[in-house]
């Protein structure tokens, strides 16, 4: 079971002359009163008392009194915790007999109940680190964290350099006239000299029908002679002719237009291939971007399962990016209600004995809202021993001067002792 705050009686601390408050076991216990009147040197006292002497006031001793601080906290298990004398030394009083001094008192006080500004004021990261480290995922939600960073990074490199060929390509020139590959000068040569080489050779044919129509003419002149000759020169004529009738000649101007213009047709190709692989090397890198993309939602996921099978202290709390989120907002977008409210159930999760927190300074928040944060403390089974500038009635208490106002002021200091002997002015 949590341990609370019982009774607690003050004396002689800061600005507080006798105080004695028996705070609400749960819920909120409110001192109230106007400024400089010891409100907040009562949340000092207590946290001095429990918290050891890290907590002790720089000048703990109220000004002018001549008698030492003196604290005096029964805590809700019987435990009876007191400081007093000169040295204001630690007097730890256990029913049970087993122990006893600061060491007792760790076991239950949460350092962040006693100081829960100090958790408030801390950075987002530093909030979100401390849950991560009670929850107990911490290291795993960092290698994750980790994890997507890198892939994060990776990916916007592959982001950029995919949007720089992509515009790269679309800047490109193209020519559609344009072959696929460059032209190689020696091919062209090489057709070239294939095409003369085919026309000479259809030349040559052409020069082999006129022979054969010379020889055929003087067959014909001698055709009584030589008939059988002739029979034979007209069967080759017939193939000849067939073999001349389907010849073409190819034109080389083209080719040689070609060669002229080699260099003017090998900028069009070189600038397609040059777009062909920017659009290529654009849609690699859009690839990569995707499948980068996908790996960063699948650590998104994992950190999303981590989180929500986490033993969180309060519904609607979470980590997302190194912050706290409650009910979907960030730390510095949450009301002072629900800031109390997250702060307080951090604290507990920190350390379940301890059932109590202190809170200064309540007149952030109206009445509902102070109301509603009171309803929560008082479902949690959780004690609130707050201070508020307010002499309503929502307090609790209300310090005057040093005493809690309606209760019987302690007996005054004896005057101290002087060269003057004192006397009723």
């Amino acid at each position: 079971m949590s341990m609370k705050i019982n009774k607690l009686e003050i004396e002689n601390v800061k600005r507080v002359k006798a105080v004695k408050i028996e705070p609400s076991p749960n819920g909120l216990t409110i001192i109230g009163g106007k400024n400089n009147q010891g409100k907040t040197s009562v949340l000092d006292a207590i946290a001095w008392a429990l918290g050891g002497d890290r907590f002790r006031p720089s000048e703990a001793a109220r000004e002018g009194s001549i008698l030492p601080p003196t604290l005096h906290i029964v805590m809700s298990n019987g435990l009876v915790v007191e400081r007093k004398g000169k040295n204001s030394d630690l007097k730890v009083t256990d029913p049970t007999g087993k122990k006893a001094g600061q060491q007792l008192l760790n076991e239950f006080v949460e350092q962040l109940a006693l100081d829960l500004p100090k958790f408030m004021g801390a950075n987002s990261r530093d909030k979100a680190q401390i849950l991560l480290q009670i929850i107990g995922i911490g290291p795993q939600l960092a290698e994750l964290e980790k994890q997507e960073k890198e892939l994060y990074n990776e990916r916007l490199y592959i982001g950029r350099t995919a949007d720089q060929k992509a515009k790269y390509a679309k800047e490109q020139p193209y020519f559609p006239d344009a072959p696929r590959e460059l032209v190689s000068p020696s091919e062209l040569i090489r057709q070239h000299q294939a095409i003369l080489a085919q026309n000479g050779e259809n030349q040559r044919k052409r020069e082999n029908l006129h022979h054969l129509e010379q020889a055929y003419q003087t067959v014909t002149d001698q055709i009584q002679a030589l008939l059988q000759k002739q029979s034979q020169l007209e069967a080759d004529l017939k193939i000849a002719r067939m073999a001349a009738s389907d010849l073409v000649d190819q034109s080389t101007a083209e080719l040689e237009r070609n060669i002229t213009d080699i260099e003017e047709i090998n900028r069009k190709v070189r600038a397609n291939l040059d777009k062909d692989k920017a659009e290529d090397d654009a849609k690699t890198y859009k690839e990569q971007y995707d499948r980068l993309t996908g790996k960063i939602a699948d650590i998104r996921s994992k950190k999303i399962d981590l989180l929500k099978n986490a033993d969180l202290p309060l519904p609607g709390l979470s980590v997302e990016d190194c912050e706290l989120i409650y009910n979907g907002h960030k730390w510095d977008n949450m009301s002072g209600s629900d800031q109390l409210r997250v702060a307080t159930a951090i604290v507990r999760k920190l350390n379940p004995n301890c059932g109590f927190v202190l809170l200064d300074k309540l007149e952030q928040m109206d009445l509902e809202t102070l109301n509603e944060f009171g309803r929560w403390l008082e479902q949690e089974g959780l004690q609130a021993i707050a201070t508020r500038v307010s002499t309503g009635g929502e307090c609790s208490i209300v310090i005057e001067d040093g005493y809690v106002a309606g209760q019987e002021p302690a007996p005054a200091d004896p005057p101290k002792q002087t060269g003057w002997k004192a006397g009723v002015f």
